[in-house]
């Protein structure tokens, strides 16, 4: 087993099928409010526990009640684009199976970024953020200037944001 890794904080992505209903129900309880709002997202950066709490908006058939579909992924947001690429070589050292993404734009960021899963298919990620608001264009802070979508290698649109497609796991 290889040292630990460069942790910044944890990413939990939760399916919500109200935004507005969740983003309220999240900055009660964390007591902050989102770090980002897109149509269908909001981020949360949360200092204490260090967490990074995200939303993405799907049908209320796709959510289900309680636990059920409430997963979208999992996440280990690292401080920087060389402490992913460790971590990756580390984790294909250790057996397991890489699909790395470099300058990919998710979750309204430019990221590089690696995917691996579980024993039971549960996608993590492990990114850094290379430009927290790529597509604002116009400095207003929004990040709507340019439509940037959400993308892949290769400028594929991603869908959905952040989860690696079915073919690619």
């Amino acid at each position: 087993m290889s040292d630990s890794l460069p942790l910044s904080r944890v990413q939990l992505a939760l399916n919500v099928a109200d935004l507005d209903a969740s983003i309220a129900f999240y900055q009660a309880m964390l007591g902050t409010a989102p770090h980002k709002t897109r149509p269908g997202y909001a981020n949360f950066e949360v200092s204490n526990p260090p967490l990074k709490l995200v939303l993405m908006e799907v049908p209320a058939a796709d959510r289900g009640t309680g636990t059920a579909g409430a997963l979208n992924h999992l996440g280990i947001e690292m401080p920087s684009s060389d402490a992913v690429a460790d971590t990756l070589a580390r984790w294909a050292g250790d057996g397991l199976t890489v699909r790395p993404e470099d300058d990919t734009v998710c979750c309204y960021a430019r990221q590089d970024k690696g995917w691996i899963h579980d024993p039971a298919g549960t996608p993590w990620e492990a990114y850094a953020i290379t430009d927290d608001n790529p597509d604002d264009a116009d400095g207003d802070g929004l990040g709507l200037g340019l439509g940037l979508e959400n993308t892949s290698p290769g400028g594929t649109t991603a869908a959905p944001c952040c989860t690696p497609q079915e073919s690619q796991r």
